[in-house]
């Protein structure tokens, strides 16, 4: 679907460089035969409200928001949540959605807890307003007794935070796989790692700035690549 117009999203964060987001993105366009370019944009936090103004000035149709602005850039967008990680952007408006929890879809959670108090750890909580909150800053270490799902919005990636058992369910945010990752597997418990965290948050932001279904595992292709 050529336009002539080529649609921009970006991504804003501090840093950008190591994000797999952007080859994720641009696979998924052009497999679709999209005119659209996905572009990381390093956006220091002083200067985060200016580029929300830039966004909608220079036409993007989107962004995704990361470390470390997913908490503040609510306060520049049009949104309810307290953790943003995907912009729409049209008509001269921003309005702020979070797709970080995506993953949790069809998975049943009746006794959660997460692993952190970040923006994505927020975001998680905004779904699973009944989970345990376990972070250094506060209650440590985490008790996983009867527990069935555990995330980790850690960025911790040397550190077995957590031991897992069989039974129950890891998702862990980082990629690649974290310490923590790799220990609840070879214990026999079902892990969700960074790449497929990703391709969950992707594709529901794929869909809410191009109005079509994701091509899911093109873009968890593009990771593994």
């Amino acid at each position: 679907m050529i336009t002539g117009e080529t649609r921009l999203v970006g991504l804003l964060g501090d840093p950008v460089s190591g994000s797999l987001s952007p080859r994720m993105h641009n696979t998924a366009f052009a497999a679709l035969g999209l005119d659209w370019a996905y572009v990381p944009l390093r956006v220091k936090a002083e200067e985060l409200a200016d580029a929300i103004r830039g966004l909608v000035a220079l036409g993007f149709a989107g962004a995704n928001v990361t470390t470390p602005h997913k908490l503040a850039v609510a306060k520049f967008v049009e949104t309810d949540l307290a953790s943003v990680n995907t912009l729409v952007v049209g008509g001269g408006r921003v309005l702020g959605h979070s797709t970080d929890a995506a993953i949790l879809d069809g998975l049943d959670a009746r006794r959660p807890v997460i692993l952190g108090d970040g923006g994505a750890a927020q975001a998680f909580l905004q779904k699973l307003p009944h989970a345990r909150v376990f972070a250094r800053k506060g209650e440590w270490p985490p008790d996983l007794r009867d527990v069935d799902l555990v995330v980790n919005a850690t960025s911790e990636r040397d550190e077995v935070l957590a031991a897992l058992e069989p039974g129950q369910t890891l998702i862990d945010l980082p990629y690649p796989a974290t310490a923590t990752a790799r220990a609840a597997r070879e214990a026999g418990a079902r892990v969700l790692d960074g790449y497929d965290v990703l391709v969950a948050q992707g594709a529901a932001a794929f869909r809410m700035w191009t109005g079509l279904p994701a091509p899911v595992e093109i873009m968890r292709a593009a990771l593994e690549s």
